[in-house]
C-alpha cells in the first residue's frame, strides 16, 4: 500500500529535485505542505521534516474523474518528503491500492496503474 525510498540527499535537496521530476513527466505539484512548519504555528513541535507535495496530471486527472466523480475524493496524489532518525524518505500511497479499495472499475485500475508506474519514476528520480 506505502511505497517509500531511502535517499542519500537532504530533504531540502530531495525535495528540489522531486519538483523537477514532477515538471519532467508532465505532472504538477499543485500545494506543498509543510507540516514541521504548520504544527509549529499551532505551538507543536515535529523533531522530523515532513514536506507533503499534492501531485496531479491534469489529463490522468479529467480522465479518472469521466469514469467515475466520486473518485474526486483520492485525488490529487499526495508525495512526502521527510526524515526519520537522521535518513530522508520520498513515498506515497499507492494510487492503484487506494483506487482499488474504492472502485472495481477495470478502467480506472489500468488508469491507477498508469499513474503510479510514473510517480514511482518520479519518486527514484527525485531520490538518486
Amino acid at each position: 500500500m506505502k511505497y517509500i525510498v531511502t535517499s542519500t540527499k537532504s530533504v531540502e535537496q530531495a525535495a528540489t529535485d522531486l519538483e523537477s521530476a514532477v515538471k519532467k513527466h508532465k505532472f504538477g505539484v499543485l500545494h506543498t505542505l509543510n507540516l514541521r512548519q504548520t504544527l509549529h504555528g499551532k505551538g507543536f513541535e515535529l523533531a522530523n521534516d515532513c514536506l507533503v507535495f499534492d501531485v496531479c496530471n491534469p489529463q490522468k486527472a479529467k480522465d479518472v474523474l469521466d469514469m467515475d466523480m466520486s473518485m474526486n475524493l483520492a485525488l490529487p496524489c499526495r508525495i512526502s518528503v521527510y526524515s526519520e532518525n537522521q535518513q530522508t524518505y520520498i513515498g506515497m500511497i499507492s494510487p492503484k491500492a487506494m483506487l482499488a479499495m474504492l472502485s472495481d472499475s477495470a478502467e480506472l485500475a489500468t488508469a491507477a496503474s498508469e499513474v503510479e508506474s510514473t510517480l514511482k519514476t518520479i519518486i527514484n528520480e527525485a531520490a538518486h
